[in-house]
């Protein structure tokens, strides 16, 4: 019986879910006081040394919905008075004096977490600000637009600026403005220009249509609605959020029109009542992620050493704004002391074999990551890439990266399209997808698998993609989803993994040495030449890194060129245009074959194009001939042949 025990309490262990790769994180004990707060029951108790309460319903309502006060808990309670009666709880943790700074959020996120994962929760939460408060509530709310159910604001500040400012009509407090600056570290002029106030990035939050309700006094000097609350309005509407302000007027204006009675409290109770319930039921991110080996050591390096190098490959989806810029301002605030440097390389139209060649290039030459996110799964869909070619470049930019650094983390997803939908559809996995998870967990790197997540949640009605996704370039609505799924694993505290040995290649000829050649090191020349600086002559559209630069150009039947080189794999990134013709090409003399340079895209732009023309040579040198073919696809308008740089994995 005992070795009986034994086996299942080191069963449990082994499935502990504070290991890397699940969601749970070890909860102290927190011990709670009950007290009495107007006939309902307080429970009081400290949350990471701060003072925190909720106060329970009498009788829950279904799905345990909450509404969370920020600063200033006792004031004007009749509304949470009404919400308690009807089934809702009342919570607030105390950061008073940190004017919603970075810090208080995670505070904020941290104690949601608690509240939902311990308590039970709604996944979604009413937020109530009032004056200062205003700076919380937005201040979280934008960075979990997901996770609100409404606003209600109350005389709020919108910008600091303003109040405690005084840097428009209103007189600010000198004092609180002090305190403003110290808490941000900022000087005046820096304190000006700053961006990360209410009023901005409203986007997320309009996208998911949450509801806010501003109740103002049109007198209200200390806080003017005119540089506060009406901008925002008007900031929200435009971006198509739905907003609507109630001006007090009954009853005593004082503390110069800040504080005014509220006129029927019942009705702001009925808008947190209306938008709260029933409670949705959001699906949860924990499916869709594998942590694997974890964070540990880029965590590790990024507080013992406060500096850390964080790097984005991708395509167009990580080039363009959205989930790139939320991860790394999460990262600056969940590591607040540390100095990072972020290299941006997504490059659109780009799948795992551009990345694996440009890695060196684009990545390693201008710092070596601790953390590494990598996407390709949707243009290796829509580029045509074997599943086997995605293996031999998704390894290998995995493996250059461990080579480079042993101890680096990596983050790989699999981002959503309507062709994945499509395949999901049918009962199966597409083959990008499947590939990414595979060489993800081979090697230990973390996985989320966004292509599913989002297909689930438009199964279960959460959004469509119609008109909230919108197209494989995400709205801000399809950003928010990416981002907050990352940063679900971004908050989990891994547990130490070591670092492990680099296992075997799953395939031998994948790219880990694959790099780019310079173009002047094509030989032979016969109708070819190198443009030092080549720009289009027609008026179509160009990538940025691929025009202005130089380029083997051969825009002739016949014309031709050799290129030596040592190493597995060969081939050539191109420009592909309206005037993109076809090529032979041989190595070391062997049979011809032929290549149409012609790609769906080329009338709309001189699109970046890699062609891998063989990968499982023998390591040695090797010679490729090139010529442009006499026939040409019957929609192109010419035989050119640019070559931007030589392939080579060695």
């Amino acid at each position: 019986m005992k070795n009986l025990y034994k086996k299942i309490l080191l069963f449990l262990l082994a499935a502990n879910l504070s290991t890397p790769g699940t969601f749970a994180q070890t909860t102290k004990t927190i011990s709670e006081t009950s007290t009495n707060w107007k006939g309902f029951q307080k429970q009081e108790f400290k949350f990471e040394g701060r003072d925190a309460w909720y106060v329970k319903p009498k009788q829950p309502a279904p799905g345990n919905p909450w509404i969370w006060r920020a600063h200033f808990p006792a004031w004007h309670t009749e509304m949470d008075s009404i919400l308690l009666a009807r089934g809702f709880h009342v919570v607030y943790v105390n950061t008073n004096d940190m004017f919603g700074h970075p810090k208080a959020m995670q505070v904020w996120d941290n104690f949601y977490d608690y509240l939902v994962r311990e308590k039970q929760f709604s996944q979604k939460v009413a937020l109530e600000g009032v004056s200062r408060g205003g700076l919380y509530v937005y201040g979280w709310a934008k960075r979990n637009p997901d996770k609100v159910s409404c606003i209600y604001a109350e005389a709020p500040v919108c910008d600091p600026k303003s109040w405690p400012g005084g840097k428009g009509r209103g007189a600010g407090s000198e004092n609180d403005w002090a305190l403003w600056l110290k808490q941000y570290g900022m000087s005046e002029s820096e304190a000006l220009d700053f961006k990360d106030i209410p009023l901005n990035d409203l986007a997320g939050l309009a996208s998911f249509k949450v509801p806010i309700l501003h109740v103002i006094g049109l007198q209200d000097k200390l806080v003017p609605p005119a540089e506060n609350s009406d901008l925002l309005v008007q900031n929200y509407l435009k971006l198509g959020g739905p907003i609507s302000v109630y001006p007090m007027t009954r009853g005593e204006q004082t503390l110069e029109g800040h504080h005014f009675p509220i006129e029927h409290p019942e009705l702001f109770a009925d808008f947190i009542y209306n938008n709260s319930i029933p409670v949705q039921k959001i699906l949860s991110h924990t499916p869709y992620i594998e942590s694997n080996k974890g964070l540990f050591n880029a965590y590790t390096q990024f507080r013992n050493t406060k500096k850390g190098t964080v790097a984005f490959l991708g395509g167009s989806i990580t080039h363009n704004p959205g989930w790139r810029d939320k991860t790394s301002q999460y990262l600056q605030e969940k590591f607040p002391e540390t100095e990072f440097t972020f290299i941006t390389a997504g490059i659109p139209s780009l799948g795992s074999t551009p990345h694996a060649f440009r890695f060196e290039r684009d990545v390693l030459a201008k710092g070596t990551p601790d953390l590494l996110f990598v996407e390709a799964a949707v243009n290796d869909r829509g580029n045509g890439f074997s599943g086997k070619a995605q293996i031999k470049a998704l390894e290998g930019i995995l493996r250059q990266m461990y080579l480079k650094n042993p101890k680096a983390n990596v983050v790989m997803m699999a981002f959503a399209e309507p062709a994945k939908n499509v395949v999901y559809k049918s009962g199966k996995q597409p083959v990008e997808v499947d590939v990414h998870e595979k060489v993800a967990r081979y090697y230990g790197a973390a996985y989320i698998n966004l292509a599913k997540e989002v297909y689930d949640r438009i199964e279960a009605g959460e959004f469509s993609w119609k008109y909230d996704f919108k197209d494989l370039h995400p709205s801000p609505y399809g950003q928010e989803v990416y981002f907050q799924a990352i940063k679900e694993l971004l908050k989990i505290e891994p547990a130490e993994t070591g670092v492990s040995k680099l296992p075997v290649p799953i395939d031998k000829f994948s790219y880990e040495k694959a790099s780019y050649h310079p173009v002047e090191e094509a030989k032979k020349l016969h109708g070819f030449a190198v443009d030092p600086n080549w720009k289009p002559k027609e008026k179509v559209s160009t990538r940025a890194g691929f025009v202005e630069v130089p380029m083997l150009v051969g825009e002739s039947a016949g014309a031709s060129f050799d290129f030596e080189f040592k190493g597995r794999a060969v081939g050539i990134a191109i420009i592909s245009g309206p005037d993109a013709g076809k090529i032979s090409y041989s190595i070391d003399g062997k049979k011809a074959q032929t290549l149409d340079l012609f790609t769906q895209w080329s009338t709309q732009l001189h699109l970046p194009w890699y062609l891998v023309l063989s990968d499982e040579l023998s390591s040695a040198k090797h010679t490729l001939h090139l010529t442009i073919a006499s026939d040409k696809n019957e929609k192109s308008s010419g035989n050119a042949c640019r070559v931007v740089y030589f392939l080579v994995n060695e």
